[in-house]
């Protein structure tokens, strides 16, 4: 085992050596306005590492990071890698009800939380029967809890503990698109692979690259973005602690004039309505980039038409840490998600695990270095994703005749009419192509022949009429893709369900 085996030292140490120690690596551009250099996240990382192990914490043991996107993440996390002990940063807009299942789930012995989310946690915090240590990240902590200085206060900087590259580095649980999320573990050597394909091969980041991703650190694409990439190169880093609001987008944009911009389709689609309606802020953005759902091909090219810049739609996943098949700078063709990430090599297959040919519908299978060593505690749902070196994504995918791949859908979102399989996002493709729609959901209905057809639920940009928008979305459904595939029932909706990292819950409409 060598001390370079453990990613702190290649991701924060490194600069330091190198002598780019005083390159600003993140900033805030909320609340404080705070900014960080190299050489100041490699101090406190290793005065963190030191206070975990005054703690009392032990290596491999957990510590969850109820963490806002704001300075104090940083040390937290790569102060859990150069300890040994095992981050495992948290969705932040949660219910109490989940962070309860995960306290008891991930057995963590200690919690870091931000003073904002405090009140939400803290019912079942207090009880939470292996928790022995409470963070709060304020000045004045809560009864029973410690202040971050007192935490870090009077610890001196530790050098990395030893690791091998299958260690186990940190977990991230899965967003829960359909159902209660998973611990997805991760080893060292993960972060590395994803930087040094996506990240160096497709993004192409640079160190003079300013990076804001509307996507936060808890989410694997957020964490990529924000944090590996940027910090694979020594580049810089925005971060913003509040939700995402296309409004909050826009200012942060003609503040801190980022070159690259990274966010997710629900957003581009809210950027994109209010930018039509505003205009676009002056910034030198050169590439944005999408993932967590695929792309509408309408969305990609008003945003295009609106910037002059392309976004390179990808699919990534929690459980491969980033994105592994991707379109390509130059190289964009919006309605698809492009040809696998150098490094990476995926296949579909049928039902009987066999491959499809050109054409024809089948699961998405992928295969690289950076894929999770597992579920937590789960040993049948990681003995049905994780298949020898395949991971399963549980994604639907069309190769085409050019070798571009094409989403279909959730393979529990798929359904059949007319004995015909229907993608519900080539529906909701079509019908966001309509100027009125916003968004769109699609999801099976059951008629009264007792048969399963298209139903969709519609954001509206703005009012309009409803009875004559419902007779032109399905015929524009009926002339796009196919007579059979247009939605029966047509629902208007003020919002669609979500998860935090804005994929659609179809689970949640179809019940």
């Amino acid at each position: 085992m060598t001390e370079t085996a453990n990613a702190a030292s290649y991701f924060v140490d490194r600069h330091v050596a190198e002598g780019q120690g005083g390159k600003t690596a993140f900033r805030e551009a909320a609340g404080l306005r705070r900014s960080m250099t190299y050489a100041e996240v490699s101090d406190l990382s290793g005065r963190a590492a030191a206070a975990y192990q005054r703690l009392g914490l032990r290596r491999e043991e957990r510590a969850l990071l109820l963490v806002l996107d704001q300075l104090e993440f940083l040390p937290l996390f790569w102060g859990g890698l150069k300890a040994g002990v095992v981050p495992v940063p948290l969705n932040t807009l949660l219910a109490t009800s989940v962070y309860d299942t995960i306290l008891k789930d991930s057995r963590a012995k200690a919690l870091f939380v931000s003073e904002e989310l405090w009140s939400v946690i803290e019912p079942v915090a207090r009880t939470a029967p292996d928790l022995e240590h409470i963070v709060v990240i304020s000045e004045a902590s809560p009864e029973g809890t410690i202040a971050y200085d007192a935490f870090m206060d009077g610890c001196s900087p530790i050098a990395c503990v030893e690791t091998s590259p299958d260690d186990v580095a940190f977990w991230l649980y899965s967003s829960g698109s359909t159902g209660r999320p998973k611990g997805v573990t991760h080893v060292h050597s993960s972060l590395k692979a994803t930087s040094d394909t996506y990240g160096a091969q497709v993004l192409q980041i640079k160190p003079d690259d300013t990076i804001f991703s509307a996507a936060k650190f808890f989410f694997a694409y957020g964490l990529g973005n924000a944090m590996t990439f940027p910090m694979s190169v020594g580049a810089t880093t925005v971060i913003f602690n509040g939700r995402p609001t296309p409004v909050d987008m826009r200012d942060v944009i003609a503040e801190q004039q980022p070159t690259i911009f990274c966010g997710v389709p629900t957003l581009y689609a809210a950027m994109v309505a209010l930018f039509e309606k505003e205009g676009i802020p002056k910034a030198p953005i050169r590439l944005c980039i999408s993932a967590g759902e695929a792309l509408p091909e309408e969305i990609g090219r008003a945003w295009e038409k609106l910037w002059g810049v392309e976004i390179l739609d990808g699919v990534g996943s929690t459980e491969m840490l980033h994105i592994f098949l991707s379109n390509a700078p130059g190289d964009v063709v919006y309605g698809t998600s492009g040809t696998p990430v150098p490094g990476y090599d995926v296949r579909l297959v049928d039902e009987m695990g066999v491959e499809v040919g050109v054409g024809e519908i089948g699961e998405l299978l992928v295969r690289g270095a950076s894929a999770s060593d597992g579920y937590w505690n789960q040993r049948e749902k990681s003995r049905a994703t994780f298949e020898g070196v395949w991971t399963r994504t549980g994604d639907k995918y069309e190769r085409n005749a050019e070798g571009r791949f094409v989403y279909c859908g959730r393979t529990d979102d798929m359904f059949k009419v007319s004995g015909i399989w229907v993608s519900p996002f080539e529906v909701e493709q079509a019908l966001v192509g309509h100027p009125a729609v916003l968004e769109a959901a699609v999801v099976p209905a059951i008629d009264e022949e007792h048969l399963e057809k298209p139903k969709a639920f519609i954001v509206l940009k703005e009012q309009a009429d409803e009875d004559v928008l419902r007779a032109e979305l399905k015929s524009l459904v009926q002339d796009k893709i196919g007579k059979w595939k247009y939605p029966r029932w047509i629902e208007f909706v003020e919002e669609l369900p979500k998860t935090a990292t804005g994929k659609i819950q179809r689970f949640k409409l179809r019940d």
